[in-house]
């Protein structure tokens, strides 16, 4: 015997929006439409014209005034991790109809006093149409390889054995099978190959089916017709002492002075480590923030992105079928069950955006000074700080911030970013170890190329300012900063 704790699949489906960006919410209530018949989503055409009418009332007065889009609608009070809704099921159907009915109108409320349109422009939505338009797919390195060989003046079995050649090149350009290895895997001379080989080599783009990094160099320089250069010789014979910049070793071994051989390898820096990188496909990703963060005056005003949230409410064909006195028990069964999946469904969707927002506040409130001045000037916090003040669960205000956006007046950023350790100052106050990032980035740019500063150097200038970190944090944050080692970076 042993003890599970199990969600309820409505609580599963809560977690599951909470956590997903907008583009995936989007496929998500899609697909939870297709599922449930009495869904339907309101066009917010519809939506501005129904608020506006539903503002005044028979008499021409001004209706109540609806309720603040800063608070949640009734009943929608319930913390996903806390693994229980915050109101008991409602036995009584007629109750729990009306209130379903009050929650359609506040959700249209919440949706009408956004500070954001709910939709672009017809000019806007032409233009994004249009680029998506344009999009086409690349072609591959392979496929660009193989279209040149049908270009070439190989005869029909020079292309068998140029198919197999290219079938085996990497992503990056390089072939990672020796002619030897072909050989004997395609039952061909090894002469055959490599006579073919030679003649891939001499395609675009240069460099490419080089078997290594010294190879594909070369590759290169002989495009150019730099046989005789001194970055020629420096690739062809002292590749090992490059790649570890023992620069004096190379001019020695060249008869040429250090500043010679620093101008050659500052050249071969120009040329192309992975030919094939030029095909690989496009991998950025397209974000949409989820929270905005614009600043009024001496304050900031932040909204999220209710644009892009599907707009849902129970159909009136269902509602006017429930009503009909001839209706069988089993059709109202069913769409008494299917009304409550998509009530639970409206209030998912609202307390997702109101638990974002919470968190959106929460995080500005903290980070007021990183709003105003930028990344030094970022404060460590934790999501249990923020879960305290939202009333929420830790893990509730993980799975909100994982993979959504922020757009800030210092720009966008992930909401995980602004959840960071900190490091403690001299004066005992607590700085975020992303600004001591950011400060050890712009001492190693200010270096002086000459005489870079060392890991143990870096340590003393911070303890100067009152920030006391070990070397091996500086040589840990360098190595993420991508910045090489002292002795890599000096300039002769």
């Amino acid at each position: 015997m042993s003890l599970q704790q199990v969600l309820a699949p409505q609580l599963q489906q809560s977690l599951a929006l909470l956590q997903a960006p907008t583009l995936e919410l989007k496929a998500l209530v899609e697909q939870e439409m297709q599922q449930n018949p009495v869904l339907e989503e309101v066009a917010s055409e519809d939506m501005e014209q129904k608020d506006k009418s539903e503002r005044t009332d028979s008499e021409g007065n001004d209706a109540p005034d609806p309720i603040d889009p800063a608070e949640p609608p009734a009943d929608v009070n319930f913390d996903p991790a806390s693994e229980k809704p915050g109101n008991d099921p409602v036995d009584d159907f007629q109750a729990e109809f009306e209130r379903l009915t009050q929650l359609d109108q506040e959700w249209r409320d919440h949706f009408a006093q956004t500070n954001l349109p709910m939709r672009q422009s017809a000019e806007d939505e032409e233009k994004r149409q249009f680029m998506f338009d344009s999009l086409v797919a690349g072609t591959s390195l392979q496929e660009n390889l193989m279209d040149q060989v049908r270009m070439s003046e190989l005869d029909d079995d020079q292309r068998k054995i140029a198919e197999v050649i290219i079938g085996n090149i990497d992503d990056y350009g390089y072939l990672k099978s020796s002619a030897e290895e072909l050989s004997f895997s395609a039952n061909i001379a090894s002469e055959k190959v490599a006579d073919v080989l030679k003649v891939i080599q001499t395609f675009h783009p240069a460099g490419v089916a080089a078997r290594d990094l010294r190879e594909c160099l070369l590759l290169q320089l002989q495009r150019q017709g730099k046989e005789k250069t001194l970055e020629f010789q420096i690739i062809n014979e002292f590749m090992e002492a490059l790649g570890k910049r023992r620069l004096p070793e190379i001019a020695r071994g060249l008869s040429h002075t250090v500043a010679d051989v620093q101008e050659a390898v500052a050249r071969i820096g120009l040329l192309e480590p992975r030919p094939g990188r030029a095909f690989l496909p496009d991998n950025d990703q397209y974000i949409l923030p989820e929270v905005f963060v614009v600043k009024t005056g001496d304050d900031f005003t932040i909204t999220t992105n209710n644009e892009q949230i599907p707009h849902l409410r129970i159909s009136n064909t269902y509602k006017d079928l429930m009503a009909q006195a001839d209706s069988s028990a089993e059709v109202r069964e069913y769409i008494r069950e299917k009304i409550r999946a998509g009530k639970f469904l409206i209030k998912s969707l609202h307390q997702r955006q109101q638990t974002i927002l919470n968190i959106g506040k929460e995080i500005v409130k903290r980070q007021r000074d990183f709003m105003e001045k930028g990344v030094a000037h970022l404060r460590p916090l934790t999501m249990v700080q923020v879960a305290e003040v939202v009333g929420v669960h830790e893990t509730t205000v993980s799975r909100a911030v994982s993979g959504k956006y922020m757009q800030t007046p210092q720009g966008i950023f992930e909401m995980k970013y602004f959840f960071t350790s900190g490091i403690q100052t001299a004066d005992g106050e607590g700085m975020s170890n992303t600004s001591v990032k950011d400060m050890i980035a712009d001492m190693f740019k200010r270096e002086d190329p000459a005489k870079p500063l060392s890991d143990q150097e870096v340590v003393k200038m911070l303890s100067d300012k009152g920030i006391v970190i070990a070397r091996r944090t500086v040589a840990k944050y360098r190595s993420e900063l991508n910045i090489l080692p002292s002795n890599l970076r000096k300039v002769y």
